[in-house]
């Protein structure tokens, strides 16, 4: 198994944290793992993006340009990189942000209401975690029981009283992938 994945988005919309929970998920199961984050330095409202890359063999290298899986959270994101999805790849966004979709063809493309269904949840901050339940649900690269461990490292303890909110948001993220769920 080989998964190169971009996540891209305005900085903080957990861009980073979503690339470094599945990446120390991947560590976990005894992976092979890089991550790789990129964001301007106006990091907050600035963009944003890290690429991940998760193998059961070793990684010849981090920098790729092309990727087996993209998470987009805002429209430049998508416009950069959605041409760099490999044909057969999965572009997974956040159809609450993101007014002009893919129209490409030749990969599959899921739309999630993450933001509108993280407010619903009371808390936009598990917007990310919404799109990474969602992700899991299509492509099952680590263990949903392994991302829960690694938001205990990549949360800081002070924020430990969230993780059930968090787990209920990837548990929102995969029943969006059901067809009469998802809004596209």
């Amino acid at each position: 198994m080989l998964e190169e994945l971009i996540v891209a988005g305005f900085g903080g919309q957990g861009v980073l944290s979503l690339g470094m929970t599945l990446t120390y998920a991947g560590m976990l199961e005894d992976k092979e793992i890089s991550w790789m984050p990129s964001y301007g330095p106006e990091m907050r409202g600035g963009t944003a993006n890290c690429i991940t890359i998760i193998s059961d063999n070793k990684i010849s290298s981090p920098i790729i340009s092309q990727f087996d899986s993209a998470i987009i959270l805002n429209q430049p994101s998508m416009e950069k990189f959605e041409s760099r999805v490999k044909p057969g790849g999965l572009l997974l966004f956040d159809s609450s942000n993101i007014l002009k979709s893919s129209t490409r063809t030749d990969i599959e493309i899921i739309g999630i209401p993450a933001a509108i269904e993280a407010l619903k949840m009371k808390n936009a901050k598990v917007m990310n975690m919404i799109m990474l339940g969602a992700y899991l649900g299509r492509k099952p690269v680590v263990k949903k029981e392994s991302v829960l461990e690694a938001l205990k490292q990549v949360l800081p303890e002070k924020y430990h009283h969230l993780l059930p909110i968090n787990q209920q948001a990837m548990e929102r993220g995969e029943q969006l992938l059901q067809p009469e769920e998802a809004v596209y």
